[in-house]
């Protein structure tokens, strides 16, 4: 693992390289869209926290609609084609217990995702979504390989 550059991601934010890099990050109800292209052998992740920008504050990648399509364009200004990209997606977990399906910010977070690809006829191969654990993601962008670990919550 020393030969990769080790990059922290935090909610709201992206990262694409073409250099080697692992990528961690830790989610909630957050998700985290992966991104790897098979013929450059490059990758990309954002990390959002909520599924849609509602057009009021800035539109910044804490939004699952602004993540995911300033991901693809930051992939495409790397080289990539569209057609060679697929997804793996993290994430999602409902991690307070509400009666409210309006606050099934996890869930909703998962539907955007996956409707956003599909729109974009980009394959999700791999994911790891919903439940009530919390999840710790390590993201190798050269080879587009993700481990994943459940986080219990409940452990001090």
């Amino acid at each position: 693992m020393s030969q990769y550059l080790q990059h922290f991601l935090y909610p709201s934010s992206l990262f694409a390289s073409k250099e080697p890099h692992l990528v961690k990050t830790i989610l909630g109800s957050c998700v985290a869209v992966c991104l790897w292209d098979s013929k450059l052998k490059i990758g990309g992740i954002n990390h959002y926290m909520l599924p849609n920008w509602n057009g009021n504050d800035l539109a910044s990648p804490k939004y699952g609609n602004i993540a995911i399509d300033k991901l693809i364009d930051r992939m495409l200004f790397l080289g990539s084609k569209i057609e060679d990209l697929q997804a793996k997606v993290f994430g999602g977990g409902e991690m307070m217990q509400t009666g409210s399906s309006k606050a099934k910010i996890g869930e909703r977070n998962i539907r955007l995702a996956m409707l956003m690809l599909e729109e974009r006829k980009i394959p999700v191969v791999a994911s790891s979504t919903g439940g009530r654990k919390g999840r710790k993601i390590i993201f190798f962008t050269d080879s587009g390989e993700v481990r994943h670990k459940l986080l219990d919550k409940n452990k001090d």
